[in-house]
């Protein structure tokens, strides 16, 4: 009974410990392993982006090439490494090494950079080819500010700043009227009333990027005139 009770135990804790790995995004077999820091980046256009990851090649082995990929692995191939593309040569560069560290960065990104990303290693023992399960989920975005079509002099009027995703990077906003810098760090711009003097053009920006410029038209609040006649 007790033997059997030890082996039910063991069992669960090897389910857990799986279950943790799994969800910390470790990948691990026979000695392999790459943990991807985050699963998931949003990124605004323009900005910089750092996909920090670091991997455990099996004892014994040596690795020769450690790279990022937009593709899997398959049996038959090696995948295409990331900075010998024409469209990312020069914006990306390997911050890792051939031991433990393979942290990519990304010194702007553009919306066709939104894709799946791969870190791979090859060592010098046959079938030494690893790719880490998953990869990093990365979505860009840019800012638009949304602003209400229809303003009346006195109303309350809240402006917005958009994104797509949810950005990684915790951000702090700045707003701009006709170029002037405003005192809201938030993503939205309260103006409660609105008066003729707050039309204009607003813009947002995070982290050095901007949204295109909005007009925001204030119409003048005109009272209703009552009139009566006496017959």
């Amino acid at each position: 009974m007790k033997a059997e009770l030890l082996i039910s135990l063991r069992m669960s804790l090897t389910v857990s410990l799986l279950f943790l790995l799994f969800i910390s995004g470790v990948v691990a077999q026979d000695g392999w392993a790459v943990n991807y820091n985050s699963k998931y980046i949003c990124a605004l256009k323009g900005s910089a982006v750092t996909m920090e990851c670091t991997y455990t090649p099996p004892s014994g082995h040596s690795v020769q090439k450690a790279f990022w990929t937009k593709e899997l692995v398959t049996s038959g191939s090696e995948p295409p490494d990331l900075l010998d593309d024409p469209e990312y040569r020069g914006r990306v560069l390997y911050l890792g090494d051939e031991h433990s560290d393979c942290t990519l960065r990304f010194k702007t990104v553009r919306e066709k950079d939104q894709s799946k990303y791969y870190f791979t290693f090859i060592t010098d023992q046959p079938g030494g080819k690893y790719q880490g399960a998953g990869g990093v989920d990365l979505s860009v975005t840019d800012l638009q500010v949304e602003v209400p079509e229809r303003v009346i002099e006195g109303d309350k009027v809240t402006l917005t700043c958009r994104t797509t995703c949810s950005l990684t990077v915790r951000p702090t906003f700045t707003w701009y009227r006709n170029g002037h810098r405003l005192s809201s760090s938030t993503d939205q711009l309260h103006l409660q009333p609105v008066s003729r003097g707050d039309a204009g053009r607003y813009r947002c920006a995070v982290l050095g990027q901007n949204s295109p410029e909005v007009t925001l038209n204030v119409r003048c609040k005109t009272s209703v005139i009552k009139w009566s006649s006496n017959f």
